[in-house]
């Protein structure tokens, strides 16, 4: 049931998860390797279960892999928040202002699907 077509959010996670990472590197570089590792799982884990839903058996399975997606996405939101208020972390509004979209798009997605 795969479709190899252009998809927004199995971009966006994508994207997201390759500047996560090079976020991460900086984190683990300056010492802050337990936040990095605990950002890192969860920002990855976002679009490894937007690729899983891919392959969804049915709409619940589709549903309930995005609903993952989006408890991974707000325990990220929850890591950067620490990182952007903790003075001695690097911060970053750009992976914010990014998460925070592709939060709403999985929303987007969870209530669409639900109506079908």
């Amino acid at each position: 049931m795969r479709n190899d077509k252009k998809n927004l959010i199995v971009e966006m996670s994508t994207q997201f998860s390759i500047e996560v990472i090079e976020f991460c590197e900086r984190l683990n570089s300056g010492n802050k390797r337990l936040l990095g590792k605990q950002l890192f799982r969860a920002s990855t884990s976002i679009g490894a279960n937007i690729r899983e839903a891919q392959n969804a058996e049915s709409l619940k399975d589709f549903i309930h892999k995005f609903k993952i997606a989006a408890k991974e996405a707000d325990e990220s939101a929850y890591w950067l928040e620490l990182c952007n208020k903790s003075e001695s972390y690097p911060s970053s509004k750009k992976l914010d202002k990014d998460l925070q979209s592709m939060i709403r798009v999985i929303s987007k997605i969870i209530s669409s699907s639900k109506k079908s």
